[in-house]
């Protein structure tokens, strides 16, 4: 449904923040675009929605091709949403009402019972009377969402959605925000550096570099086995070692402490990580992390084995 074809572009005809991108779409499928700050994670969005004159390559939706200011008075297309980074809310009118202004009020009784679901969808019900300016950063992000899902667009645009949000609402709201859209045959794009967003919910993954596509696939695909260093520090620590004269990338949980082996490493430092404790250690004058669970005592050797 969404496809998009050699997608370039660059602010003020500068070193272009896009080049060359490609990827396509499907109805009711979820993409997760990962990258580091600066890589064009959200230009990408802002291309897709229609916010920008490409310099080269095209956007289509369908048949439909997609246009930036150019084109259109109000730059933007009708049937896609985007929540940036900056909410764009009514700061002095309700929660439920910065929800319903995007719904037709000559149902009142239908824009009442979207409103009510739209609300626990973001898990905000007893917020519904309590005005925008009053609420923090991350349930203002709740809102924007709720307000993005309002008409039920075809395309929804995420641009790092629960950065604000925290852990205790995060998890739960991104089950249900994702339960939603795929209940609602809703196809999203969600650019974050958060590989949460991506491994239990994404269909689809794209990592970005330098504005260019690195590495692509399913998000098991990459995380089984990433293409570098780059992509696997998005899912965990990755250490990349020489073992035997021959380059690895292997995450902690891949190198497993043994009775012994041949292959030995001294304890440098210990990191509580809850039911788990990650291991620093020196490998053959290379820094490594190994998970463990206890703490071993630092200057203690240990033998290790490679998965």
């Amino acid at each position: 449904m969404l496809q998009v074809k050699e997608l370039t572009y660059a602010y003020q005809a500068k070193k272009p923040v896009l080049r060359n991108v490609n990827f396509n779409l499907g109805k009711g499928e979820h993409l997760c675009v990962m990258g580091e700050s600066g890589c064009g994670k959200s230009t990408l969005l802002k291309a897709v929605y229609g916010l920008l004159d490409l310099d080269k390559g095209t956007v289509f939706w369908g048949d439909q091709q997609v246009l930036g200011p150019a084109y259109h008075l109000i730059p933007g297309m009708d049937f896609f949403k985007y929540v940036a980074q900056d909410f764009e809310l009514m700061p002095f009118t309700s929660v439920a009402d910065n929800i319903a202004k995007f719904l037709p009020r000559y149902h009142p009784e239908k824009t009442k019972k979207r409103t009510k679901e739209l609300l626990e969808v973001i898990e905000m019900t007893s917020f519904a009377d309590v005005k925008v300016k009053n609420l923090s950063g991350g349930q203002q992000q709740r809102v924007a969402i709720a307000r993005a899902l309002a008409k039920e667009p075809e395309l929804l645009l995420l641009d790092e959605p629960f950065g604000q949000i925290d852990n205790l609402k995060k998890n739960s709201l991104r089950r249900i925000l994702f339960s939603f859209l795929k209940e609602k045959n809703i196809s999203c794009i969600v650019a974050t550096h958060d590989s949460d967003d991506a491994l239990s919910f994404a269909d689809k993954m794209i990592v970005l570099k330098d504005g260019k596509i690195v590495a692509e696939g399913t998000p098991q695909s990459l995380y089984n086995k990433p293409k570098s260093n780059y992509v696997g520090t998005f899912f965990d620590d990755i250490n990349e070692i020489k073992i035997n004269g021959k380059k690895v990338l292997l995450f902690p949980h891949q190198i497993k402490i043994v009775g012994n082996s041949a292959l030995k490493a001294t304890v440098l430092k210990n990191y509580f990580k809850g039911f788990y404790w990650l291991i620093e250690m020196d490998f053959q004058n290379q820094k490594i992390f190994v998970n463990s669970n206890q703490s071993i005592k630092i200057g203690v050797t240990v033998s290790l084995h490679v998965e």
